[in-house]
């Protein structure tokens, strides 16, 4: 009787979020991205369990908005509180028969870490999914749960917004409506691509269609660019005002890199001369790790595109004289003319335009968007041996 009145309460605190059947949040479809990159797995979800179904929050490469309790593995993480792992579910006694994992999408390794409220409720689960048996390592857990940490606060952060647009406040009814314009073009154009995407990472490993590998291959690649290219220009065009995110909890500048590294894994496979990374003992800051992310990621890419392969790039990360990013490169470098300029929306160097360098210029100023939102600074010097981005951020004590 006690654990049904804790269920009650349980689903009580997760109705009150008001998010189940609703267009996703686009802070949690871009948290299972950034958790999906930096595992390399083609599934990931924020899964949130109602009472007789998980509706997911989040969502890559699932195809589905919820699925039935009795084939979900983010259900038996809500009486234990605690990350589930599963490196081979063919193996496990309770999760073999699942239909699931019997059938498609042959569901295998399973992680997930349970997201918990500040109340400490437990709302759902944070997974990384993949068709291939796999092991994890402590620090992979770690950041497993750093992963559900933010869901639970982008969670709290939605459930404070809706009570303030109740109350009636002007700005947060103009924030709310420009969350559901994401939402909405999020739903109806990236999200059927997404998952698309993710149905297409599972066909291009089953080695029966290996003759039909240069149609899909294709196919994937494109949908992947075209998921991109929506990002990227719903994040450059957002209103000069709009309201941007508070950092929201404490992050290590380390995960930061390493996220933003991830993502760039495909374009750095493509350079003779590794990027040298030199991080630091931790340095805590506080942050919204996948928007942060995000900037870190734009520098990185701009350095390796006006970088030739065999020249170096370095990423360091510092707390001295406050957290910082550093980004140095010996590439082409900016012109002294153009240098003012790199920060306005859609501004391409003469460089960009004649060598048909990939992009919209946008990127620095998505970064700089995202560095201010967090109360930070982002600089940026050149000359002909090189540039150097610079992220600076307010220590959390």
């Amino acid at each position: 009787m006690n654990d049904q009145v804790g269920d009650e309460a349980r689903l009580a605190a997760l109705h009150s979020y008001q998010v189940l059947d609703q267009p996703r949040p686009k802070v949690l479809d871009e948290l299972t991205r950034l958790a999906a990159t930096m595992f390399d797995t083609p599934m990931a979800a924020i899964s949130l369990i109602d009472r007789e179904r998980q509706w997911f929050a989040g969502d890559v490469g699932l195809g589905v908005p919820e699925t039935p309790l009795d084939v979900s593995f983010c259900a038996t993480i809500i009486p234990a509180r605690k990350p589930l792992i599963v490196p081979d579910a063919t193996l496990h006694p309770r999760f073999s028969s699942y239909r699931n994992v019997v059938g498609a999408p042959h569901l295998r390794f399973y992680a997930g870490a349970p997201v918990i409220d500040e109340d400490g409720y437990v709302l759902g689960a944070l997974c990384v999914i993949d068709d291939e048996p796999r092991e994890v390592a402590d620090r992979e857990i770690d950041a497993l749960n750093i992963f559900a940490g933010q869901a639970a606060t982008h969670l709290a952060a939605i459930r404070t917004r809706l009570r303030m647009a109740e109350l009636g406040d002007y700005l947060a009814r103009t924030e709310q409506r420009e969350e559901d314009l994401i939402a909405t073009i999020t739903h109806e154009l990236r999200t059927p691509v997404t998952s698309i995407q993710g149905y297409l990472e599972l066909l291009c490993e089953n080695e029966e269609l290996a003759p039909y590998r240069r149609l899909i291959d294709p196919i994937h690649r494109n949908g992947q660019r075209l998921v991109t290219m929506v990002d990227h220009i719903l994040a450059g065009t957002r209103p000069h005002d709009a309201p941007l995110p508070e950092p929201v909890a404490p992050i290590d500048l380390n995960t930061v890199v390493t996220a933003a590294l991830a993502s760039c894994r495909a374009l750095a496979a493509l350079r003779s001369e590794p990027i040298d990374v030199r991080p630091a003992a931790p340095v805590m800051v506080r942050a919204d790790l996948a928007r942060l992310a995000h900037a870190v990621e734009q520098l990185l890419r701009n350095a390796m595109l006006f970088t030739p392969v065999d020249r170096p790039i370095v990423v360091r990360v510092t707390d001295t004289p406050a957290p910082a990013v550093e980004i140095i490169d010996r590439g082409i470098g900016i012109r002294a003319d153009e240098l003012p300029y790199v920060f306005d929306r859609f501004f391409r160097g003469r460089h960009a335009r004649d060598q048909a360098v990939p992009g919209v210029g946008l990127g620095l100023a998505i970064a700089r968007a995202a560095v201010a939102a967090h109360r930070g600074s982002l600089q940026v010097t050149s000359d002909l041996r090189g540039t150097t981005a610079r992220v600076t951020l307010p220590a959390t004590g």
